[in-house]
Protein backbone atom coordinates (compact mmCIF):
# COMPACT_ATOMS: atom_id res chain seq x y z
CA UNK A 1 0.00 0.00 0.00
CA UNK A 2 1.46 3.12 -1.27
CA UNK A 3 0.89 6.56 0.96
CA UNK A 4 0.38 9.65 -1.19
CA UNK A 5 1.61 13.38 0.44
CA UNK A 6 -1.79 14.87 0.47
CA UNK A 7 -1.52 19.08 0.48
CA UNK A 8 -4.45 21.28 2.09
CA UNK A 9 -4.77 24.82 2.11
CA UNK A 10 -3.49 27.04 5.01
CA UNK A 11 -6.60 28.09 7.29
CA UNK A 12 -5.97 31.48 6.70
CA UNK A 13 -6.24 31.55 3.27
CA UNK A 14 -9.78 29.00 3.17
CA UNK A 15 -11.83 32.24 4.49
CA UNK A 16 -10.28 35.51 3.58
CA UNK A 17 -10.70 37.97 6.54
CA UNK A 18 -12.03 41.39 5.22
CA UNK A 19 -10.91 44.46 6.70
CA UNK A 20 -13.66 46.70 5.42
CA UNK A 21 -16.77 45.12 7.01
CA UNK A 22 -17.38 45.36 10.69
CA UNK A 23 -17.97 42.74 12.80
CA UNK A 24 -21.58 41.41 13.07
CA UNK A 25 -23.83 42.07 16.62
CA UNK A 26 -26.67 39.80 17.26
CA UNK A 27 -29.64 41.62 16.74
CA UNK A 28 -32.60 41.06 19.32
CA UNK A 29 -35.58 40.39 18.13
CA UNK A 30 -38.82 42.17 17.68
CA UNK A 31 -40.36 39.94 20.73
CA UNK A 32 -37.75 39.92 22.97
CA UNK A 33 -37.34 43.61 22.80
CA UNK A 34 -41.28 43.90 23.43
CA UNK A 35 -40.68 41.19 26.25
CA UNK A 36 -38.12 43.23 27.84
CA UNK A 37 -39.88 46.78 27.42
CA UNK A 38 -42.66 45.20 29.20
CA UNK A 39 -40.83 43.47 32.09
CA UNK A 40 -39.12 47.03 32.49
CA UNK A 41 -42.20 48.71 32.57
CA UNK A 42 -43.48 46.38 35.14
CA UNK A 43 -40.53 46.85 37.42
CA UNK A 44 -40.80 50.41 37.58
CA UNK A 45 -44.34 50.82 38.20
CA UNK A 46 -43.57 47.79 41.05
CA UNK A 47 -40.58 50.15 42.62
CA UNK A 48 -42.57 53.40 42.38
CA UNK A 49 -45.43 51.24 44.68
CA UNK A 50 -42.85 50.60 46.71
CA UNK A 51 -41.06 53.92 47.58
CA UNK A 52 -44.66 55.55 48.08
CA UNK A 53 -45.81 52.51 50.41
CA UNK A 54 -42.43 53.34 52.31
CA UNK A 55 -42.82 57.30 52.03
CA UNK A 56 -46.25 56.87 53.57
CA UNK A 57 -45.35 54.77 56.26
CA UNK A 58 -42.79 56.59 57.98
CA UNK A 59 -39.49 56.06 55.21
CA UNK A 60 -38.02 53.73 57.35
CA UNK A 61 -37.37 49.68 56.05
CA UNK A 62 -38.31 48.22 59.45
CA UNK A 63 -39.28 44.54 59.50
CA UNK A 64 -42.96 44.66 59.38
CA UNK A 65 -42.72 47.16 56.63
CA UNK A 66 -40.63 44.44 54.84
CA UNK A 67 -42.82 41.90 55.09
CA UNK A 68 -46.21 43.94 54.22
CA UNK A 69 -44.13 44.88 50.81
CA UNK A 70 -43.49 41.08 50.69
CA UNK A 71 -47.10 40.20 51.15
CA UNK A 72 -48.46 43.17 48.71
CA UNK A 73 -46.44 43.33 45.71
CA UNK A 74 -44.05 39.75 45.93
CA UNK A 75 -47.59 37.35 46.54
CA UNK A 76 -49.72 38.56 43.80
Amino acid sequence: MAYAPVVFAPRENVFPKTSSSPPRVAKRGFWRRVFNALQESRQRQADREIARYMHLHAGKMTDEIEREIERRFLHR
